[in-house]
């Protein structure tokens, strides 16, 4: 579930944290994503839209670009996400276990990292957004 997201304060976005609540139906159910998430920075990109997302969640680290319309290529983003490029690193040996640039260039390494994946796809964008 999408709920009490903390964001740094080092947020460039925003003074204020976003504290509102977002809920999906990620199909883990022996993983409880979302409660350890947090957004340590968000950098719109002014001249070619999109904003780069970064954070931690369940003991990795992520980059996504994320943008408020779909892709103009639906190829180019992870399923209906709005997510054009997504780096997903474990934090424990600091190995890539997930990478996408407008296409799958590496798939998840284990079941964790495809439910974080699925996590990310399922609300980052509608919170970055707030749609």
């Amino acid at each position: 579930m999408w709920l009490n997201v903390s964001v740094d304060s080092k947020n460039q976005m925003n003074d204020k944290p976003k504290e509102n609540a977002m809920t999906t139906n990620a199909n883990n159910e022996n993983l409880d994503l979302g409660d350890d998430l947090v957004i340590t920075k968000t950098t719109r990109r002014n001249t070619v839209g999109g904003t780069w997302v970064g954070g931690t969640i369940h003991g990795h680290r992520f980059d996504a670009l994320v943008f408020p319309e779909h892709a103009e290529n639906a190829d180019w983003e992870i399923g209906d996400s709005r997510i054009s490029k997504l780096w997903l690193q474990r934090l424990a040996d600091k190995v890539t276990v997930y990478n996408w640039d407008r296409g799958q260039d590496l798939p998840a390494a284990d079941k964790t990292a495809a439910a974080i994946v699925d996590f990310l796809c399922a609300g980052l964008a509608e919170h970055t957004y707030s749609k």
